[in-house]
């Protein structure tokens, strides 16, 4: 049997703004955006470049609970983990781009790691293995 992560799904308030975000800010390639009339929502899939890497499904809240959870899915704590192969570059090009870092970068036996926030607050780890 073999498995792989596919999707996750990521709550968000709108599509073009999160778009915008991943696509520009992040370098995150724009897989799909698709019109699901059936459902009367947008199919929005977005990608790190490399490969094995997992997507992200930007789904749009539809209700006040999901509303509710835009930015704090996790309960505040990291929900992401972005693994670069160069941490100094992406990390200025983040700042450059005027991404948040909530904790500065620090090593650690297992590599160099920062924390940032999506346009949304969700906490993300910005890592470079050892």
């Amino acid at each position: 049997m073999k498995h792989s992560l596919g999707l996750v799904a990521l709550v968000v308030r709108d599509y073009d703004a999160a778009i915008d975000f991943y696509t520009r800010v992040l370098e995150f390639d724009l897989v799909e955006d698709s019109y699901q009339p059936e459902q009367d929502k947008r199919w929005v899939v977005v990608r790190p470049k490399g490969t094995g890497s997992a997507s992200i499904l930007l789904a749009k809240a539809t209700d006040p609970d999901q509303e509710s959870r835009i930015g704090n899915q996790t309960g505040g704590r990291v929900f992401l983990f972005l693994q670069t192969d160069d941490f100094e570059r992406d990390y200025a090009l983040y700042q450059s781009r005027g991404v948040t870092f909530v904790r500065p970068p620090k090593r650690e036996t297992y590599g160099t790691v920062a924390v940032f926030e999506d346009l949304y607050g969700n906490l993300w780890d910005l890592i470079e293995f050892a």
